[in-house]
């Protein structure tokens, strides 16, 4: 589709100089893109569309993009201009190839330096990650019970005990809050995150999170191999030491949980408006990007199976979650596991 000369243009120029529009290229629903040159220099233009939200996350984009580029080297794309009244910013273009088949390695560490360009310092500049609620903990029980599951009442006060520390583990990183393949590009000069409209500050943990439990907010649902996650957590740990002098706070188990705990988590972000999503589960098997909903909660479920295994404060979810993959392999033997290549 070609835009020649939507109404921003005019307001860019006067900033920055000739504005040549190529070509829109795809994106989300809640966005337009443009590549374009701006007084000769190749750039890219995205102007934030679509509900009541716009303006916020517009907002969000811009301020996380003003704080990641506080790393050296940039993780994020250059600001060139900005029109805030029709929600449009000029970023610098990013020549960016195929990433290497280990790139969950390099993806971690950069996700680690990201996440350590904020501190203290930064509380309010950004909304705080909201952590999974106590809603989400009853949904998931509902679910195990309806799938025949005995939900023993010594469940309630470890669950409980995971959503408290999530909560307390406020946290002042840099989230990038949809940190998904094809959100990380790989340039000649390493990794760059784009499209932040869901920025927020919290635990970097959250986002680490992604590689175990199957980067639960993405299209691209993929598992990871256990030798390459190993690799890929040590890069995370190492790169935020070196850029803080600290170890991460947090426990990765628990972000796990908070993961499986949130049904919003298996469906796209336009379809995330308060319906019970585990509920489906039982009767619906929807396909999202390359994995469906019953492929992702199976993955889950495994996985924090697996975390909890020597965990005698969790050990009843430790059950719970080998009794629900049971039943799901039983009633659905043909489910796949997640694909673990990127497409």
């Amino acid at each position: 589709m070609h835009l020649s000369q939507p109404a921003f243009v005019q307001e860019l120029q006067a900033e920055l100089g000739p504005v040549k529009l190529v070509h829109q290229i795809d994106s989300s629903p809640r966005s337009h893109v443009w590549r374009a040159e701006i007084s000769g220099t190749p750039a890219v233009i995205k102007q934030i569309v679509e509900g009541p939200d716009a303006h916020l996350r517009f907002g969000r984009e811009v301020t996380a993009l003003r704080l990641a580029a506080r790393t050296d080297p940039p993780l994020a794309p250059t600001i060139l201009g900005i029109d805030p009244d029709q929600r449009v910013l000029a970023l610098e273009y990013l020549d960016a190839g195929d990433p290497p088949d280990d790139w969950k390695v390099d993806y971690a560490a950069a996700l680690a330096r990201l996440h350590a360009a904020t501190n203290g310092g930064d509380a309010g500049s950004l909304p705080r990650w909201s952590p999974p609620t106590p809603d989400d903990l009853r949904a998931f029980l509902r679910l195990a019970r309806e799938m025949g599951v005995a939900v023993p009442p010594a469940i309630h006060p470890e669950l409980d005990g995971v959503l408290d520390r999530l909560d307390r583990t406020v946290g002042h990183s840099l989230l990038h809050g949809d940190p998904c393949p094809g959100n990380d590009l790989y340039t000649s000069e390493g990794i760059r995150f784009v499209d932040f409209e869901q920025a927020s500050l919290g635990n970097g943990l959250t986002e680490l999170a992604y590689l175990r439990i199957g980067f639960p907010t993405c299209w691209c649902a993929t598992q990871t191999p256990a030798p390459l996650l190993r690799r890929a957590e040590d890069a995370y740990h190492a790169a935020w030491r070196a850029a803080t002098g600290t170890e991460p706070q947090g426990d990765l188990t628990d972000e796990g949980i908070g993961w499986l705990l949130r049904g919003d988590a298996l469906v796209e972000r336009a379809h995330r408006d308060g319906t019970d999503h585990l509920a489906r589960v039982t009767r619906d098997d929807w396909r999202w990007g390359i994995a469906t909903a019953r492929q992702r909660l199976l993955h889950r479920l495994g996985v924090v199976h697996e975390a909890t295994a020597d965990r005698a404060d969790l050990a009843n979810l430790h059950d719970v979650t080998a009794a629900m993959r049971s039943r799901i392999l039983g009633r659905w033997p043909a489910i796949l596991p997640l694909p673990s290549r990127r497409p």
